[in-house]
């Protein structure tokens, strides 16, 4: 179930005389790392994350906040980063080529085009607060690329300590010309409390030995545990184990636009074409088109972690996998504590031809340690649409 708070989504004040942030570092307890959706929350009632309009209970995840798109889009030449003193809204002034409002039944975003997007929510950190922002799921599964943005930045996806400013999102469809609106969620972001120790870290991923030990009690993948510098190994499956041999599907080039909250709107056969499984295991990725596939492992992450996938290292192959949205506490869990769902991966070759084989390895998942677990955990609220996945399209398609 979730729980219904209506004085915690009250519209924010930007103005100069809006009433003063009131919070403090102790109002957190004394644990530190990923924050649980009660502590976002929290942030929001001290005024650390404010939103433009009313922040909406269906964007809370158990361990991040879905961010919403503004009412404007600004359609740029090409992708940039503003660098240290420089703010976004400047930079837009030299880039932008065209203004495209978002209000009422929004505008369509074109295939192959880069936008940036002010969003609907602002930040006001404390000094010991960070945050790391990634695609939603079902935005990385429409191969629609996007980055977070802030000023003073020069890396994408990462919100420096006791920042303080607006938010913007990158957005750059791939395959499918996308139609959205304000409000549209796009992408999430997640909130870490640094102790003393960790304040100019880069790494919180949990080690090796630890992982060992979880899983020796209660398994995070089924099978055996391979760890890669302190990640856990992920491996391509392309064996028929699915209905009709389908180990994964291959994005059509001229399709329909889709409508970004639409769910369960679209015919599969309408954008996809299903990639069946040969005899030799194999599978020759086309040069720039898309794939969706899926592990060969089942996960199961614990209630008091959360996990990110990440590259195992960028010179293994001529393919890049968009790797879309977190995993957060509770993914995976089956009522046995056996691992129930793979990690669906989204993958591009470069500019050759590239052959995948059943059980290559295309990535390792990081798992970093909560704060605390949250409340409700992954697939026990009506926004887990992936919990026990095998290889799944994203929501907007039927079946």
């Amino acid at each position: 179930m979730r729980f219904a708070m209506p004085s915690l989504f009250a519209k924010s004040d930007h103005s100069q005389d809006a009433e003063p942030s009131l919070f403090g570092a102790s109002d957190f307890g004394n644990q530190f790392g990923l924050l649980p959706r009660e502590k976002i929350e929290l942030m929001i009632r001290r005024k650390m994350i404010l939103g433009l309009e009313k922040i909406e209970e269906r964007q809370f995840q158990p361990a991040s906040l879905d961010l919403r798109l503004g009412a404007r889009a600004y359609r740029v030449r090409a992708s940039f980063l503003p660098g240290m003193g420089r703010k976004v809204s400047d930079q837009l002034q030299d880039l932008q080529t065209d203004v495209i409002s978002l209000e009422g039944k929004g505008a369509i975003l074109e295939r192959g085009c880069v936008y940036v997007i002010p969003l609907l929510e602002h930040l006001n950190l404390l000094e010991s607060f960070s945050a790391v922002a990634n695609p939603k799921s079902s935005t990385g599964r429409l191969d629609i690329f996007t980055r977070l943005i802030t000023d003073n930045s020069e890396v994408f996806d990462r919100v420096a300590r006791a920042y303080e400013g607006p938010l913007y999102a990158e957005v750059s469809p791939r395959s499918f010309s996308v139609r959205v609106r304000k409000g549209s969620k796009l992408n999430q972001i997640r909130f870490r409390r640094l102790h003393s120790q960790q304040l100019e870290r880069t790494d919180f991923g949990v080690d090796e030995r630890e992982l060992r030990t979880r899983h020796e009690k209660i398994p995070l993948v089924d099978g055996d545990l391979e760890l890669r510098r302190n990640g856990l190994v992920l491996r391509v499956g392309l064996s028929a184990e699915t209905p009709g041999n389908v180990v994964g599907y291959r994005a059509q080039k001229y399709t329909d636009i889709l409508d970004i909250d639409e769910v369960g709107a679209y015919n599969l056969s309408d954008y996809w074409e299903p990639v069946r499984a040969r005899l030799d295991r194999r599978l020759i990725l086309d040069p720039d088109v898309f794939y969706i596939l899926a592990s060969r492992e089942r996960l199961h992450i614990p209630s008091d972690l959360a996990a990110e996938m990440v590259p195992i290292d960028p010179a293994m192959g001529e393919f890049r996998v968009h790797y879309a949205g977190f995993f957060d506490p509770g993914f995976g869990a089956a009522p046995d504590n056996r691992p129930s769902a793979r990690a669906v991966l989204e993958v591009r070759s470069y500019e050759v031809p590239f052959i995948l084989e059943d059980g290559q390895v295309i990535g390792r998942l990081v798992f970093e340690k909560m704060a605390e677990p949250p409340q409700v955990l992954y697939g026990e609220s009506d926004t887990s649409n992936y919990q026990g996945q095998g290889l799944k399209l994203s929501k907007h398609f039927r079946a």
